[in-house]
């Protein structure tokens, strides 16, 4: 597999601060890898929830993710502050592929990169359901241009 360069803040068109925690740094002193999966996750549901298109407790929709993946370029460390940025690359049916990138502080390349994919399903039923118009119209806010 070929190694991509880091992406640049200006890729995105989402940002938000996730703190880092003490638990989350390993022996090798710095933010262990499946902290950062827990990043992506974080940026993504907490932009739905923010947006009014994700309860937790009552949505009939849910999104599970189906794939992620993820490149790391430089370590981040507790106490660092990750700057989350997140856009759609694209739309599905019934899915989403998002791409993630985290930011150390003030840097303008991203430490760690990756791509995250929801497949929207009913919450009881499990099976894929289409995106709602009201989910579709905030995904549009972060949507890449073509």
């Amino acid at each position: 597999m070929a190694r991509n360069n880091p992406f640049k803040r200006e890729r995105f068109l989402h940002f938000q601060a996730i703190p880092t925690r003490w638990m989350d740094n390993d022996v090798y002193q710095h933010v262990n890898n499946v902290v950062y999966y827990s990043f992506f996750d974080t940026a993504i549901n907490q932009f739905l929830i923010e947006r009014g298109v994700l309860d937790i407790e009552k949505s009939t929709t849910i999104g599970l993710v189906v794939e992620t993946q993820c490149q790391y370029f430089s370590p981040i460390t507790f106490p660092d502050v990750v700057t989350s940025g997140i856009r759609v690359d694209k739309i599905g049916k019934s899915s989403v592929h998002y791409s993630i990138g985290l930011f150390r502080e003030a840097c303008d390349s991203a430490s760690a990169q990756g791509s995250f994919v929801h497949v929207y399903v009913d919450a009881i039923t499990r099976r894929p359901t289409p995106i709602s118009e009201e989910m579709l119209t905030v995904l549009s806010q972060i949507s890449a241009p073509n």
